[in-house]
C-alpha cells in the first residue's frame, strides 16, 4: 500500500504533444518514455499518484487535427538525485 503522505517530491512527465507550433519528434516522444520508466524504477522508486489526459482539436482549413498528451504526476519520498544531475545536464 502507497501512503500520500511520504510523498516530497511531485515530477511531471509530459508524453505527446502539446504545443500545435512544435510537434514533438519520435525521439523526443521516446525520451519522455524512458524518464517515466526510470522515475518508476531507479531508486527512489516513485508512484504514479495522478494522471491529465488531454487533447486539443485543430482546424486547418478543411482538415481537422487532434493532438492529444498525457502527463503523468510520479510522487517520490525525496527528490532522486540522477532526476537533479539530468536537469543540470539541460
Amino acid at each position: 500500500m502507497f501512503d500520500l503522505t511520504e510523498i516530497k517530491y511531485v515530477k511531471r512527465i509530459t508524453v505527446g504533444s502539446n504545443d500545435p507550433n512544435r510537434l514533438l519528434s519520435p525521439e523526443e516522444l521516446e525520451k519522455a518514455a524512458e524518464l517515466l520508466n526510470k522515475c518508476l524504477t531507479s531508486v527512489p522508486r516513485g508512484c504514479i499518484i495522478a494522471i491529465e489526459k488531454s487533447f486539443l482539436v485543430l482546424q486547418m482549413g478543411e482538415h481537422q487535427a487532434v493532438l492529444q498528451w498525457i502527463v503523468y504526476h510520479v510522487g517520490f519520498p525525496r527528490k532522486p538525485m540522477w532526476l537533479e544531475d539530468e536537469s543540470r545536464r539541460q
